[in-house]
């Protein structure tokens, strides 16, 4: 089809993709030319603004490797990440769900791990916790022999992949429920942390006013059971500041835990000093495809990661 103007550009893509064989990935990007082309028309964008938002794309790719994934924090820093995981869990968006975005720091192979045994492989400070979790079907019966994931950043704002001075698989751990679908583990409080600003997203949030960088504490949870769709989670800290402003647009009312601080009782363990805590929470798992995601990272930082700085 030769192009007589620029209302024919958009008929002239549609007819050129008419043809896909899969009929899903047909109407994908049907739909997504049609807004494509929309928000270009609304926008009015200019040449320079095209070559612009070509280069930042180009940088976010350039910015992603083993270890971090631009890609990912730019769809969370857009609220995109959240609004897929609401979108295709609880009931399609009808109801409350235990689901949340994977985030760009999930491993595989994590460690297996004894249920109640630690996740902590490297000298770590911060409060103990004590963390004891139930899986749960769609009816409260308990799910049996899932296997869970579990993975937090450390007190300093670092995962373990983006810091080498943190043994490999530091707060990671893997562990299966018992028969009553329970799991515990040993961690540390998770302390809020400031997402990377030294690539493209950082230069977005700046761009854009946001007031702050940062993620308010939360752990992360995958939970894997054939028969059932596999579960994704962050559960946050409940009294955490940050809850109203997270830069990643991930807490919902679903996911903030029951943190609880101990100060004058005697804890679990006997190498336990100062104020401790307990953590616990039911991950309720639809009924579904049981597959696990592409993980968005496969390595670990072979130096030390700069100092994520507030955004200004």
């Amino acid at each position: 089809m030769i192009i007589g103007d620029q209302n024919e550009v958009t008929v002239a893509v549609l007819k050129a993709i008419e043809k896909t064989p899969d009929p899903r990935l047909r109407e994908i990007l049907t739909v997504m030319i049609k807004h494509l082309h929309g928000f270009i028309r609304e926008a009015r964008l200019s040449e320079e603004e095209f070559h612009q938002a070509c280069n930042f794309i180009v940088r976010l790719g350039q910015k992603s490797d083993a270890s971090h994934n631009e890609v990912v924090l730019m769809a969370g820093s857009l609220g995109v990440s959240s609004l897929v995981c609401l979108l295709n869990n609880g009931n399609k968006g009808q109801t409350e769900t235990s689901a949340s975005m994977l985030g760009p720091f999930w491993r595989l192979n994590s460690p297996p791990t004894p249920n109640g045994g630690s996740i902590v492989r490297s000298p770590t400070p911060g409060p103990v916790l004590f963390a004891e979790c139930k899986v749960v079907d769609g009816k409260g019966d308990p799910i049996a022999d899932a296997v869970v994931d579990v993975w937090q950043s450390s007190t300093e704002g670092l995962y373990e992949n983006q810091d080498p001075n943190q043994a490999d698989m530091n707060l990671r751990g893997q562990f299966r429920t018992d028969a009553q679908g329970r799991f515990a583990f040993r961690s540390i409080l998770p302390a809020g942390y400031p997402i990377p600003v030294d690539g493209p997203v950082g230069d977005f949030i700046r761009a854009v006013k946001r007031p702050h960088n940062y993620r308010p504490a939360h752990i992360h949870f995958l939970i894997y059971k054939p028969g059932f769709k596999t579960l994704i989670s962050q559960i946050y800290v409940n009294d955490d500041p940050l809850l109203e402003t997270d830069v990643q647009f991930g807490v919902t009312k679903a996911l903030i835990g029951n943190y609880v601080c101990h100060e004058n009782e005697a804890p679990p363990a006997p190498d336990v000093e100062g104020p401790w805590y307990t953590f616990d929470y039911t991950f309720a798992m639809e009924a579904g495809e049981a597959k696990l995601p592409r993980p968005p990272i496969s390595g670990k930082a072979v130096k030390e990661t700069p100092s994520p700085a507030m955004a200004k």
